[in-house]
């Protein structure tokens, strides 16, 4: 792997990490929290690339379980990573990959509405497994917890349309995806 890889791979891990900085907003009418650190997901998979997104995002995760507070609300430790949410973060580098190998597709027509649906993508692949261990860990019936994906879906699609014209804007001014090469 290249140096440049390598700085990459650490500047998206340290984007996701100071996106955790920001305060978790509770949304009163649903009792639920809405984070912005899977904005950090988004962009290292549509900005970076697949594998680098997702080896970011992998990073993400080594500094979470050894205990740096890099999660939202200045939190971290094995314990998050086994935690209510901790499915959602262990679907991370799934995430980041899914939004890096479609756009790295849709690369030569790369267009603001195909990488929001990538970005959507990205953030709805965190349903899955992140739902599942939710119900797991609260002991709800699965498909109670499954549908309860439908609370975080208009936080995601705000996610998705900010991520979209990041991912633009950063193509046309700077492209660090080149489909052509793979990086080592």
């Amino acid at each position: 792997m290249r140096s440049q890889d390598l700085g990459l791979i650490a500047m998206f891990a340290a984007l996701t990490c100071v996106l955790g900085l920001a305060p978790v907003i509770l949304l009163p009418l649903v009792g639920i929290t809405f984070a912005v650190q899977t904005l950090g997901m988004l962009l290292a998979g549509g900005v970076i690339g697949a594998k680098r997104g997702a080896l970011s995002m992998g990073l993400v995760i080594v500094l979470v379980a050894i205990g740096l507070p890099v999660l939202t609300g200045a939190q971290g430790g094995l314990h998050k990573l086994i935690g209510l949410t901790g499915g959602f973060i262990w679907s991370w580098p799934l995430g980041a990959f899914l939004v890096g190998v479609l756009i790295e597709r849709w690369w030569s027509k790369l267009t603001h509405m195909k990488a929001f649906f990538a970005c959507l993508v990205g953030s709805v692949s965190l349903y899955l497994l992140g739902h599942t261990w939710l119900a797991i860990y609260t002991q709800l019936p699965l498909h109670t917890a499954l549908w309860s994906w439908v609370l975080y879906l208009p936080g995601d699609i705000a996610k998705s349309v900010v991520a979209a014209i990041v991912i633009m804007t950063v193509k046309r001014a700077y492209p660090l995806i080149n489909p052509t090469r793979t990086p080592s």
